[in-house]
């Protein structure tokens, strides 16, 4: 929808020839693309691969107080640590507590976009052939009051198992609880770095993908961007 918004702007620029308001509507259309390509630069961001090192740049130069983060998970290029609401101001505790709710939004979305691509392709459980995908599911009424509230103590079920109950977290969003490792204590601390960085980046990227699609099932032009 940002590109569109884009080609829009660019195409109103170019047709429109009132004289009297011309210049006006050019620095409105300069102020929304300027935004539109600053959000497009943080978007892109999250699809960018793991850095073992960030350099200062104009783009990413960051107070003292903040230099601490400059090689953390998530600080990737073009934008390096980038700050504006001044979140690493309010010291490593709250970083690291919306560090972990970043981490589980990701992975929630992660699943969101999964189900969402799968139900529209036509899987279903069995039982629920009849239930349309999507904002439909829920507006439609065809979905069975069982089966939400099926979902409902799934969710808190996972809220309560998904966290660090036994304390043995090694970061954010470690909820192996001595429980699960599948290796991960054997490789080496780059390695570990690497695949958080990736979940974490695809988590982003899951969050805006969710989002997109949520918006276009909204206005009824999902098939439009879906094969």
């Amino acid at each position: 929808p940002l590109l569109l918004l884009l080609q829009s702007f660019c195409f109103c620029s170019t047709s429109t020839t009132s004289s009297s308001h011309y210049h006006n509507f050019l620095q409105t259309t300069t102020i929304m693309k300027t935004v539109i390509l600053a959000t497009l630069i943080a978007g892109a961001a999250a699809f960018a691969p793991a850095q073992s090192g960030v350099r200062t740049t104009s783009l990413n130069a960051v107070p003292e107080a903040d230099a601490q983060y400059t090689d953390d998970i998530g600080v990737v290029a073009p934008l390096g640590v980038w700050d504006p609401s001044g979140i690493l101001a309010r010291g490593p505790e709250e970083v690291a507590r919306l560090r972990e709710l970043e981490i589980k939004h990701g992975r929630i979305a992660m699943l969101g976009v999964v189900g969402y691509l799968t139900t529209y392709a036509g899987v279903r459980l069995p039982g629920l052939e009849d239930v349309p995908c999507g904002w439909a599911a829920v507006t439609s009424g065809d979905l069975p009051f069982e089966v939400a509230g099926q979902f409902f103590a799934t969710t808190i079920m996972m809220e309560m198992f998904n966290r660090d109950n036994a304390g043995t977290g090694q970061f954010p969003g470690d909820y192996r609880n001595g429980y699960i490792d599948f290796g991960w204590d054997k490789q080496s601390d780059a390695w570990k770095k690497n695949k958080r960085t990736i979940e974490l980046n695809q988590g982003r990227a899951a969050q805006m993908g969710l989002l997109g699609l949520m918006f276009h099932d909204a206005l009824g032009n999902v098939a439009d961007i879906l094969p």
